[in-house]
């Protein structure tokens, strides 16, 4: 039970069988968990965090890349330059979380 408490367990979407939260597939039905490459991050906290503090690479600390967040308060994103690439991706639907999966979802 306590390691429901953590977050490491979530409920199957097909069955509400108790499952790890990383796994891709339900052993037990074998009903997909979350869409392969699809990130869990939201685009609404992206954007809104990109339009207020994009010059700060806030936006980027959010999706977990914190490299290049770092090099954005640095360079002021980019001298605004590379805000507003940013800003343009997360509108589109181009922006990718830390491993490589776009955000798909507004909320």
């Amino acid at each position: 039970m306590s390691a429901v408490m953590d977050g490491s367990m979530v409920y199957c979407r097909g069955c509400g069988k108790q499952l790890h939260v990383t796994a891709v597939t339900c052993p037990q039905c074998g009903a997909p968990q979350q869409a392969a490459g699809v990130s869990d991050k939201k685009i609404l906290p992206a954007f809104l965090l990109c339009f207020f503090l994009g010059w700060l690479g806030v936006h980027r600390f959010y999706v977990g890349k914190i490299g290049t967040g770092i090099l954005q308060i640095i360079t002021f994103g980019g001298l605004g330059i590379w805000y507003l690439i940013d800003f343009i991706m997360i509108i589109v639907g181009a922006f990718t979380d830390k491993s490589g999966r776009k955000l798909t979802q507004w909320v």
